[in-house]
């Protein structure tokens, strides 16, 4: 192959996205190495199913690890390189064409972002909105829609509680900008300690210390209790992220901005109803077939303090914002559809209409 990869392979959202890209290299080719220098200087392969799994390719770990052997041996300058990571790192470049995927997620880039945007021989994007910002700014770039991972989530024919509760699940480390902490604290005044209602919170910010994790989860409640409000530990491992999915019946995802959705993408595609903000990242896959979409009203400022400060060269702007009464008759949409028929068998068409395939063909275009 005529190029070389920096890629992250870790359990995070760009990790699994770039090993679910190296895995359809391996399937498409077993037998051909392509240098990998991995971001973080090593592979964590924790999240990843166990190779003994008969459903998997076999040796992919092996060879995994064999193309990150050989990069200092066979790579060249002359040998483009694709790298996916942040625009806050993109300009790094082990080759001398450069080609950059990022999730950008804001609407002010700066001018450092631009400059790097810039530099990219060419710039890959995961959504239109994205796209369309940058371009405000005389960046161009290319939209490559991200894929379905059938190598770790896939639907499960379990029975989860004993009774007919309806399970809302909320995803996604904690942060300002995915607006955990005003989703739950809406979700609470109108189903905290209903019984027939349940939501689990799958939040855990691994970035950050137990306790400050305990204390977020805490200013959500404003100090009171609800039986049926459950936050969840982190899970390293896919299989029981893939359980966790399968668990609930309504996926939450009223992010003010995402550069594609993950854990929403994966559930709705496993078959889970979806309450989803109508705006950035989102729209690339959420339509009014296979989700209940909630329109945004306005921006607010995407400053936490933590991981977006306000006056940094990187990730300054804003993010949208909902009404918390729309969020809620969305939520009851939501349910009427579930009563209806707990199988969302619009959101399995996603598993066919973005694929793995489809995804590194997309890549694979602009590395030659």
């Amino acid at each position: 192959m005529a190029f070389s990869l920096n890629l992250p392979i870790n359990g995070v959202s760009f990790g699994q996205v770039s090993t679910l890209f190296m895995r359809e290299l391996f399937r498409r080719d077993s037998l051909s190495y392509v240098p990998l220098f991995p971001i973080g200087d090593k592979i964590d392969f924790r999240s990843q199913p166990e190779e003994s799994d008969p459903s998997l390719p076999k040796d992919f770990l092996k060879w995994l690890v064999r193309n990150s052997e050989i990069s200092l041996t066979e790579h060249s300058r002359d040998t483009p390189t694709f790298k996916l990571w942040h625009l806050s790192g993109g300009l790094d470049s082990f080759s001398k064409v450069h080609n950059l995927i990022t999730f950008y997620e804001l609407d002010e880039p700066t001018e450092t972002e631009l400059s790097v945007a810039k530099n990219v021989d060419n710039l890959l994007v995961t959504n239109s909105y994205c796209k369309e910002v940058l371009e405000s700014k005389g960046v161009k770039s290319k939209v490559i829609p991200l894929a379905f991972d059938n190598y770790n989530f896939k639907r499960i024919e379990k029975k989860y509680f004993d009774d007919d509760r309806i399970t809302f699940n909320l995803c996604g480390k904690f942060e300002h900008r995915k607006r955990h902490e005003k989703i739950i604290k809406a979700w609470v005044k109108k189903y905290g300690n209903n019984s027939k209602y349940n939501l689990q919170c799958a939040i855990y910010n691994p970035f950050m210390d137990e306790n400050s994790n305990k204390q977020m989860f805490a200013n959500c409640l404003n100090g009171s209790s609800y039986f049926n409000v459950n936050f969840l530990g982190h899970m390293v491992q896919n299989v029981l992220y893939n359980d966790f999915l399968n668990s609930g019946d309504i996926i939450i995802g009223m992010s003010g901005a995402e550069g594609w959705g993950l854990p929403e993408f994966q559930s709705v595609a496993i078959g889970k109803h979806a309450v989803i903000h109508n705006c950035t990242g989102y729209k690339e896959w959420a339509t009014e077939k296979n989700c209940t979409l909630v329109e945004p009203r306005g921006k607010i400022p995407a400053y936490d303090n933590v991981f977006f400060k306000k006056g940094q060269p990187f990730n300054q702007g804003n993010i949208f914002d909902f009404d918390d009464d729309d969020f809620i008759s969305g939520c009851e949409e939501a349910i009427k559809k579930v009563e209806n028929n707990r199988l969302n068998e619009e959101g399995l068409n996603l598993q066919k209409d973005f694929t793995a395939s489809r995804m590194v063909d997309g890549i694979l275009s602009v590395l030659k």
